[in-house]
């Protein structure tokens, strides 16, 4: 498989968007126009850097407002098309994209539009060159892959073929199955976007909106098993036009761009006839723990809370200042070593979590999976009491662990730690969902990386007021919802997620919530604890019993214990949080009654309740 980008993907000038597509690992790139003129060289020099870097440059692009011209602007265009081949000769590029035309002065006609491109095939064979024909969503005349293919057909140049556009096909919603039908050899270039399925004219929603397969709700595995039935074996190349994307960090959207293309291989094998084959996404069994690094000050008054949450020390490592603090299937670790990386971590973000462990079905096959998908791998010297767990870089910098059932790695706390007692059924069964935030830009990102990799599905994206404005969630789950992780952004600088995120100094975890089968008998425990809760404003109680007709020792018994409620037909969800520890991050206490969301619409009470109890200089999450 030939991968390939536009450089109107990414952030920076052209010199940083053909070093971040080199340094993704990239075979070639498409030159956008705009990206070429606002270059300072000359088209020699961007020949050279691409050639250096190691990339083809598969396609120059776009030529607008070719076809079906009446004169003397058809001249005038042969003429511009002239031009192009000029830079292009001198770039080292091969292949002119044509976009179908939009001008008001386009005549239609398929068999005008068929001479002219055997007229521009002419032309491009003449100087050792070629032409791609694409289909634009919005063309005047020419809007479907079907008429344009029919133009390319009906041209019968052996210079001029087909270019391929996956939103182009699929924002319109046109079929994918007539695909299977032209042949590969005709078809020059295939681009591939995603995009979230929204209500607006096609222009705008490309414009701002398309993403990377797998990001987004467009059909486009099926629109690339077409593709691959034609025996196509040309390059497959990515051109996103999105607001994001353009504000990310050109090296970061780079390696996202090629980590889509290969998980796309990896669902359709017809793409890369004989290539690597992608081993399984691995299949998440459950949190094996969280690790929180701090320093020994702080590190006592985070067990205390433990403690007053039902946690019991089970355990010290054998050689490190690590505790295990247990409770029914939920392992908590504390960090206060004075080298490492969870000391690292602390240093620079404070306290927090440094590192999650996701129980998989198989070790091996997750890193393997993993390391094909370009996450990045992490290692350091381990001691003689000490597995070698495997573990990748995760959000913010965090480290993601992979332990399994069986073997040694399912024996970790029996081979790492002193047992002190045996971990007991306490009022917490297991961690029910992780919420991490992140700047905006990077909720793609993160998206891709874990559905790319864990056998995760997206739920619909959420947007959630904030005092301080909106804030985008969205929830991945396992089908049974073993694992359920938050993803949690905001555009607004004033949102307690943004704020944490300059507090945090990046990216992190927010808080964790722990699933329970009984939540006034766990709060009853925290409490008598002493474990402050988040104080809900009567009024939100007030609300609760005109929305819902509940009865009134409920109704008294959620606003006693600071509950929040939700339902959903029969299903029922309640929700308590902790107060913030260290200003930076919480808990949150749930029980669900086959209920399957996060209780969204009690979401701005909460964010607001918490808004009004942090300290002027305390960043409480989302």
């Amino acid at each position: 498989m030939k991968t390939s980008i536009a450089t109107v993907s990414l952030s920076g000038d052209l010199a940083e968007k053909l070093q971040a597509i080199a340094a993704a690992g990239f075979d070639g790139v498409e030159i956008f126009e705009n990206d070429f003129l606002a270059f300072h060289g000359g088209p020699r020099e961007v020949g050279r850097m691409a050639s250096d870097l190691g990339l083809e440059i598969v396609a120059f692009q776009p030529f607008r407002d070719f076809e079906g011209l009446p004169e003397p602007e058809r001249e005038r265009a042969f003429t511009r098309a002239e031009r192009k081949f000029d830079i292009m000769e001198e770039l080292g590029a091969t292949l002119l994209l044509v976009c179908s035309n939009v001008s008001p002065a386009a005549q239609g006609g398929i068999d005008r539009a068929a001479a002219d491109f055997h007229e521009l095939g002419e032309r491009a064979a003449a100087r050792g060159l070629r032409i791609g024909y694409e289909a634009l969503a919005w063309g005047r005349h020419v809007n479907d892959y079907r008429d344009a293919w029919e133009i390319i057909r009906r041209a019968d140049h052996p210079a001029a073929g087909l270019v391929l556009d996956s939103f182009h096909t699929l924002a319109r919603d046109l079929p994918v199955d007539p695909i299977r039908a032209i042949p590969g050899d005709r078809i020059v270039l295939v681009q591939l976007a995603d995009a979230p399925r929204l209500a607006m004219d096609p222009l705008s929603w490309s414009r701002h909106f398309r993403c990377f397969p797998g990001q987004g709700d467009l059909p486009v595995e099926a629109f690339a098993e077409a593709v691959a039935a034609t025996g196509y074996a040309g390059p497959l190349s990515l051109e996103i036009f999105n607001d994001q994307f353009r504000a990310g960090a050109s090296r970061r959207m780079a390696v996202d761009g090629l980590r889509s293309l290969i998980r796309l291989a990896g669902r359709v094998p017809a793409l890369d006839p004989g290539g690597p084959v992608l081993p399984p996404p691995a299949r998440c069994l459950a949190v094996e723990f969280v690790e929180f690094a701090v320093d020994e000050e702080t590190a006592d008054a985070l067990a205390d809370l433990f403690a007053g949450m039902g946690f019991a020390h089970c355990g010290t490592h054998r050689s490190k200042a690590v505790t295990r603090w247990a409770q029914g299937d939920i392992n908590l670790v504390i960090n206060t070593e004075k080298e490492g990386f969870a000391h690292s971590h602390q240093i620079v973000h404070g306290p927090g979590v440094c590192a999650i462990g996701l129980r998989v079905g198989d070790t091996a096959t997750a890193f393997e999976r993993a390391k094909e998908l370009k996450a990045q791998t992490f290692s350091q010297p381990v001691g003689p009491d000490e597995l070698n767990i495997p573990a990748i870089r995760g959000v913010g910098g965090s480290l993601l662990y992979f332990t399994e059932p069986k073997g040694a790695l399912g024996a970790v706390w029996e081979h790492e730690f002193t047992a002190l007692r045996p971990v007991a059924d306490g009022h917490l069964q297991a961690i029910d969902h992780i919420s991490q935030s992140m700047h905006y830009d990077e909720m793609l990102s993160w998206l891709l990386f874990y559905t790319s990799i864990f056998d995760l599905r997206p739920a619909p994206q959420l947007d959630i007021a904030d005092p301080g404005g909106l804030v985008q969630s969205q929830a991945l789950l396992t089908e049974d919802g073993s694992i359920r992780i938050v993803l949690n952004g905001s555009q607004a600088t004033r949102t307690l997620s943004s704020r944490f995120l300059s507090e945090f100094f990046g990216s992190g975890v927010q808080h964790i919530a722990f699933s329970t089968g009984d939540i006034f008998a766990a709060v009853a425990a925290m409490r008598g604890n002493g474990v402050a809760l988040l104080d809900i404003p009567d009024n939100y109680y007030d609300d609760l019993a005109a929305r819902y007709d509940l009865d009134q020792a409920l109704l008294d018994r959620l606003r006693e214990n600071h509950v929040l409620y939700d339902r959903d037909g029969d299903a029922e969800y309640f929700q308590v949080y902790t107060a913030l520890f260290a200003d930076r991050f919480f808990f949150e206490i749930v029980e669900r009654r086959d209920y399957e969301g996060f209780g969204a619409i009690n979401a701005p009470v909460r964010l607001a309740a918490q808004s009004r109890a942090a300290p002027p200089s305390g960043m409480p999450l989302v």
